[in-house]
């Protein structure tokens, strides 16, 4: 996305997309630590604390009450929605800018959303939330994608200049998590063994994006 997004400007442009690119991530950040001060509104707690000791102290103060165990799902699903929102956005303009691009990022965001739909689905059933709840708002969250992504198109479509500068911030997007999900969880496990089958599926992973990409430009898509 960023060299996309780079070779639709002109060079004069290149600070400020640089700039976009920084308030992405930046901004994601801020959210994100909005989201776990709202969290820990009632008391001190740590998102990735310790294991043991966030075990230790459940089991000294007892579970949340059910009412803030319903008011954490309602969180999960408000957030799930307005991120799966930017998410439509976000696969527009990469289909607007090119048809190649829009295909390869549809492909990406499925691959980290499939898990975070299953991980949302997990914390709405712990929540209180029965089966059938926790499955009819997780699609619902869900459906805010093509309600973002129809939006977008038709919004976008007469914005082309603005086009490279939301190819910044959905890149911004994949780094924040990377730099802030999914690395961090990676490095829990030190063993030689994970470790080499944590190399092996990234390498498997940009191997993959790179023939999809030119399987979609062999066929002219």
């Amino acid at each position: 996305m960023i060299p996309e997004a780079f070779a639709k400007v002109r060079p004069e442009q290149f600070q400020s997309l640089s700039a976009t690119i920084l308030a992405g991530i930046l901004g994601f950040f801020v959210l994100e630590k909005l989201l776990i001060w709202r969290h820990c509104h009632y008391g001190s707690c740590e998102a990735h604390g310790d294991e043991g000791h966030d075990n230790e102290h459940a089991h000294e103060h007892g579970h949340h009450s059910h009412g803030n165990a319903q008011s954490a799902g309602a969180l999960i699903i408000l957030g799930d929605s307005i991120h799966n929102f930017v998410d439509g956005v976000l696969i527009a303009a990469a289909f607007l800018t090119d048809v190649q691009l829009g295909i390869v990022t549809s492909l990406a965001v499925a691959a980290h959303e499939i898990p975070q739909e299953v991980g949302d689905f997990a914390i709405l059933l712990d929540s209180g939330y029965s089966r059938g709840k926790a499955l009819f708002y997780n699609i619902l969250a869900s459906l805010t994608t093509v309600l973002g992504g129809v939006l977008a198109y038709f919004s976008l479509e007469d914005l082309h200049d603005s086009l490279p500068y939301f190819l910044a911030l959905a890149a911004s997007s994949f780094i924040y998590i990377a730099v802030a999900d999914l690395i961090p969880s990676l490095h829990k496990k030190t063993d030689m063994k994970t470790s080499l089958q944590q190399i092996a599926l990234i390498a498997a992973g940009v191997l993959l994006i790179c023939l999809l990409h030119d399987i979609a430009h062999s066929m002219n898509i």
